[in-house]
C-alpha cells in the first residue's frame, strides 16, 4: 500500500514573536517600542494575520493526509520525503529558503500578508488550500519549473538555490579568488572584491536586480523559467596583482563559472542563509551553473 500524501507546512517565526523572544512581555515590548516613536499594533496584527492563516491552513489539510511542520530556521535539520506536499505559509522568500532542500515535491505558497507581499512565489491564499493539495497530487498537476541555480566544490560539497548563490567574504569584506568559464586550461582572472553573485530568473527580482540597474547592464535579465543563469562580481579592485575585465556575464544550461580561492576563507550560501554555508579554504575551487533541480511551483 502506497503511503498517504505528506503536508509539510512551512513557516518562520514572526516579528512579534521575535520581540516578544527579546523583551520578554507584550507588555515590555511595547514600552521599548513607544521609546522609540512605533507602535506594537502593527506588527501584533501582521502576527495575528499570520497566526490565523496557519491555522486555516492546517485545518483545511485533506483528513487522510499525514501532516508536519517545520519552523524556518529548523529546514536543514529537517528531511523531506518523496511523498510530501509542502505547504510554504508567509512571504516569498521563504519558498526561497525551502527550495535547496527539496529535490521535486510540489510547493504551495501561500500569502499570509496580501498587499504587503509581492506575492511572486506566494501566490495562493489560505482558503484555497484543500483544492491546491488536491491538485497538487494530480496527474498533471499545473506546475511551474522554476530554474535553480548550484555549486559545487572539488570536495563535492554542493549547495542549491532559488535566487541566487553569494561566494565570497563571510564579513563581506575583501575576498581574493581567480575567476574564469569552467573547463578552461587557463588558470582564470585574478580578483579582489566583496564576492561574486549569481542568480536566476526568480532572483531578477531582488538582489541581482539591484546589481544589474546600478551597472545599467545591457545583459537581459532572465524569467525564472529560463535555462539561464546572470552574474555580476561586486566592487572589483584593481591592483598590480588584480584585474577587472571579468567582472559580469551569463551561464547557459551547460555552461559553467569556476572561482579558485585565493583567501584564508571564502563562503558560499544561497537565498540570504548565510548560517547554512559551505566554507572554502585557499585553494579549493567550486563550479556554479545551472542546476538539473527544478521548484514545482503549484500554479
Amino acid at each position: 500500500m502506497s503511503l498517504a500524501p505528506r503536508a509539510v507546512l512551512v513557516h518562520r517565526t514572526t516579528e512579534y514573536e521575535e520581540l516578544l523572544a527579546r523583551h520578554g512581555t507584550h507588555g515590555q515590548a511595547s514600552f521599548v517600542l513607544a521609546g522609540r516613536g512605533r507602535s506594537i499594533e502593527e506588527v501584533a496584527e501582521r502576527h495575528r494575520r499570520t497566526v490565523r492563516a496557519l491555522s486555516e491552513v492546517a485545518a483545511a489539510v485533506p483528513l487522510r493526509w499525514r501532516r508536519s511542520r517545520v519552523e524556518r530556521a529548523d529546514l536543514d535539520r529537517f528531511l523531506f520525503g518523496p511523498e510530501d506536499v509542502v505547504l510554504v505559509v508567509g512571504q516569498d522568500g521563504l519558498v526561497a529558503n525551502v527550495a535547496k532542500y527539496l529535490s521535486g515535491q510540489p510547493v504551495v505558497g501561500i500569502d499570509t500578508d496580501p498587499g504587503r507581499n509581492p506575492g511572486v512565489l506566494v501566490r495562493h491564499r489560505a482558503r484555497d488550500t484543500r483544492a491546491l493539495c488536491e491538485a497538487a497530487v494530480s496527474p498533471g498537476a499545473g506546475v511551474d519549473a522554476l530554474t535553480m541555480t548550484e555549486a559545487v566544490a572539488d570536495d563535492t560539497q554542493r549547495l542549491l538555490a532559488l535566487n541566487e548563490i553569494y561566494l565570497g567574504s563571510a564579513g563581506h569584506q575583501t575576498a581574493r579568488y581567480r575567476i574564469g568559464p569552467d573547463g578552461s586550461e587557463a588558470a582564470g582572472e585574478a580578483q579582489a572584491s566583496s564576492g561574486v553573485l549569481v542568480g536566476t530568473g526568480t532572483g531578477s527580482t531582488g538582489w541581482l536586480r539591484s546589481l544589474w540597474l546600478e551597472r545599467g547592464s545591457g545583459i537581459r535579465l532572465p524569467a525564472p523559467s529560463d535555462r539561464r543563469l546572470v552574474w555580476f562580481v561586486r566592487e572589483a579592485w584593481p591592483s598590480p596583482a588584480t584585474n577587472t575585465s571579468m567582472v559580469a556575464g551569463q551561464l547557459g544550461a551547460r555552461d559553467g563559472l569556476r572561482l579558485t580561492v585565493e583567501s584564508d576563507r571564502m563562503v558560499v550560501f544561497g537565498d540570504g542563509m548565510e548560517s547554512d554555508a559551505l566554507e572554502l579554504t585557499w585553494g579549493q575551487s567550486v563550479r556554479i551553473g545551472v542546476s538539473d533541480n527544478s521548484l514545482r511551483l503549484v500554479v
